[in-house]
């Protein structure tokens, strides 16, 4: 399928009123239909603006972030339409991909039991 990778870059501390950007991108991308993102926490980065953000040992709220959608153009135009109207500010790239799944069903999940003793993980054998 033809689409795009949409990634937000945000801080871990960034927010849109009370709520963290990264919840409200997540919450919108649900209500628009998308149905996976990866968030991934970077260890530093500058931003569009210049300035420098890192995670310290003691203080992880300047943390870099991304969220990452691999979308149809329509769900790219949805999400970014409501970014507009929310006049959230975020930096963003959309870039063009080629996406899909490969492969049958997805797996069972595997089961595990938690024994009392030491609470060792035990896996049924396959």
């Amino acid at each position: 399928m033809k689409g795009y990778q949409l990634t937000f870059y945000t801080e871990q501390n960034h927010r849109h009123g009370r709520q963290p950007v990264i919840d409200w991108l997540l919450a919108k991308a649900k209500h628009a239909g998308i149905q996976g993102a990866t968030v991934i926490a970077a260890a530093e980065g500058v931003s569009h603006a210049g300035v420098h953000h890192a995670a310290r040992f003691f203080e992880l709220t300047d943390q870099p972030m991304q969220v990452i959608f691999a979308v149809t153009e329509i769900e790219s135009e949805l999400m970014l339409d409501a970014i507009r109207r929310e006049n959230l500010h975020v930096f963003y790239t959309r870039c063009p991909i080629d996406f899909g799944v490969l492969g049958g069903d997805l797996p069972a999940p595997r089961r595990t039991k938690l024994s009392s003793l030491f609470h060792r993980v035990h896996r049924p054998a396959h």
